[in-house]
């Protein structure tokens, strides 16, 4: 018990764990991908997954850390997010109750997940009762919009997201709706940074299908590195959360990430993790 447990989704987005496994191999205990046994999404549409993965997986897994988790995790008579929801509480059980239960989506690479392990465990002691002490676990992405000619555009603030909790009684995709504490680690999120072929499938088969706004695509075609400053409002579902697009001359994730690590505007401030921290301790005192 008390170990570093990882989650993983394993769908029609799977290469994208050549890059998000990496970050966290080390430093995990365990790794569980969780894919439906009929290669469904959750809106019910087929994908595939090619066997020259497998292949890269099992020479990648050298620790032998990685358990692949198969089961039906499409109900037809559930909305997409409902299936989401469900899927991430069945694999979460999986992991094991007693184990911090890490779920990081296969678009999603920690700048530093030994410095985010670090600081999690001086929260161990919720890991006694979990029950008794239901807490999630928040760091911070930040997000890669689109891949351009030559790097790419990137929404220009930190936008929080949960990545961790004691205890899975998930509400709303991997959301528990308990006492946040946040850690000022940071995660790149590729979200809508795909091909339009590949950007499409997405935006019918994810949990957020039936919300997202009629302009969003068009302006996701429409942006580029020359244009960006000139658009505002990006967000798929409410634009304005997503207000203004910065830009990363280059494409190359590892690059990003040396950029990022040594780009002070794009830190997390400690003083800003005291007071969200503060205001969470007491929201919940007295619940």
């Amino acid at each position: 018990m008390k170990k570093i447990h990882v989650g993983f989704l394993l769908s029609y987005d799977y290469d994208l764990l050549k890059h998000s496994l990496p970050p966290v191999y080390e430093t995990a205990d365990r790794i569980f991908l969780a894919v439906d046994k009929e290669l469904l999404t959750w809106k019910g549409q087929k994908f595939t997954i090619e066997a020259e993965f497998y292949s890269w997986l099992k020479e990648f897994d050298t620790d032998n850390k990685i358990e692949i988790y198969e089961d039906d995790f499409y109900r037809s008579e559930l909305s997409t997010l409902e299936n989401d929801t469900r899927e991430r509480t069945m694999l979460s059980q999986k992991m094991g109750i007693g184990n911090w239960l890490i779920q990081v989506d296969s678009d999603e690479y920690f700048i530093d997940f030994e410095k985010f392990v670090h600081d999690l465990r001086k929260y161990d002691s919720y890991l006694d009762h979990p029950e008794k002490n239901k807490i999630q676990i928040f760091a911070f992405w930040l997000i890669i919009y689109k891949y351009t000619e030559n790097g790419i555009l990137y929404i220009d603030k930190p936008q929080k997201s949960v990545f961790a909790t004691n205890y899975p009684n998930y509400k709303n995709a991997r959301r528990t709706n308990e006492r946040v504490i946040y850690l000022d680690s940071l995660v790149l999120h590729e979200s809508v940074a795909r091909s339009e072929e590949q950007l499409r499938f997405k935006l019918e088969n994810w949990s957020h299908n039936i919300d997202v706004n009629k302009d969003f695509l068009n302006k996701w075609i429409s942006v580029n590195e020359n244009n960006y400053q000139d658009l505002t409002d990006f967000y798929y579902i409410e634009p304005e959360r997503w207000k203004t697009l910065s830009y990363f001359p280059t494409n190359k994730i590892q690059e990003i990430k040396d950029i990022v690590a040594n780009t002070k505007s794009l830190q997390i401030s400690k003083s800003f993790i005291r007071q969200k921290n503060f205001g969470q301790w007491f929201k919940f005192l007295f619940k």
